[in-house]
C-alpha cells in the first residue's frame, strides 16, 4: 500500500527535495508525495514540487479570517489528496489542533537542532552562541508543543572551532538531508511505533 504523503513548506524546500529524490531512486518505496502545501508564495519550495509535476498549493494566511479558518482549508486539501503522512519540510508556523488531532503521529518534523535542547526559530544560531561542543539535528513527530513530539531520529554534528553559524548550520543542513528521507522509509515501512515518549523502530 503506497504511503501517500503532503508536505507543507515556507522556503526554499532542500528537505522537500530530499524526500522527492529519495523517492525517485527507489531508497523509500511505496510512498507517493501527493501535494505540496506553501503559506508563501513565492516559496521555492512549489517550484520544485512542480518540476516533478507534484500538485502545488498557496494557501494564503492572510485570506482567511483567524488560524482556525487557514487550517481547515489545509485540512481539506488534506483530506482531498487522500494524505497518510505529513511532512514539516521548513514549514514555518506552529501545527494547530485541528490537523494534530486529525492526523495522531502522522505528522513528522525536522528541526535543526539536537532537541530538547534550541527548541524553535533560528536553532543553529541559538546552539552556536550557547557554545555547544555538538550540535546536530532531529526527526520527531509533531504533538500541540513546539518541538516537542517523540524523536524518531537523531544526528550529531561537532562544532568545529572555526565555524560560524552559518558553516554550522550547513553541515547541520547535510545530515538533515540524510535523517530526513531515512524516517519517512521507515514510516512508510510500517517500522516506527509510538509507545509514550519513545519512537521503538520495528
Amino acid at each position: 500500500m503506497t504511503t501517500k504523503i503532503a508536505v507543507l513548506v515556507s522556503g526554499r524546500g532542500s528537505n522537500l527535495q530530499s524526500v522527492i529524490d529519495n523517492i525517485e531512486s527507489g531508497y523509500i518505496r511505496d510512498a507517493e508525495i501527493k501535494v505540496v502545501i506553501s503559506d508563501v508564495g513565492d516559496a521555492y519550495a512549489l517550484e520544485r514540487a512542480r518540476k516533478h509535476g507534484i500538485p502545488a498549493v498557496f494557501t494564503n494566511p492572510l485570506s482567511f479570517k483567524d488560524k482556525l479558518a487557514f487550517e481547515l482549508e489545509i485540512l481539506k486539501t488534506l483530506k482531498e489528496h487522500n494524505i497518510d503522512l505529513i511532512l514539516l519540510a521548513g514549514y514555518m508556523r506552529i501545527v494547530g489542533k485541528e490537523i494534530i488531532s486529525a492526523y495522531p503521529n502522522r505528522i513528522i518534523n525536522i528541526h535543526p537542532a539536537l532537541l530538547p535542547a534550541f527548541k524553535g526559530l533560528h536553532a543553529q544560531q541559538q546552539a552556536f552562541e550557547y557554545g555547544v561542543k555538538v550540535s546536530g539535528c532531529t526527526v520527531h513527530f509533531v504533538d500541540e508543543g513546539m518541538d516537542t513530539g517523540p524523536i524518531i531520529i537523531q544526528k550529531c554534528v561537532p562544532v568545529l572551532e572555526n565555524d560560524t553559524a552559518d558553516t554550522l548550520a550547513a553541515r547541520i543542513l547535510e545530515q538533515e538531508h540524510k535523517i530526513f528521507p531515512e524516517a519517512v522509509k521507515l514510516f512508510a515501512e510500517g517500522k516506527l511505533k509510538v509507545e509514550g515518549r519513545i519512537v521503538v523502530h520495528t
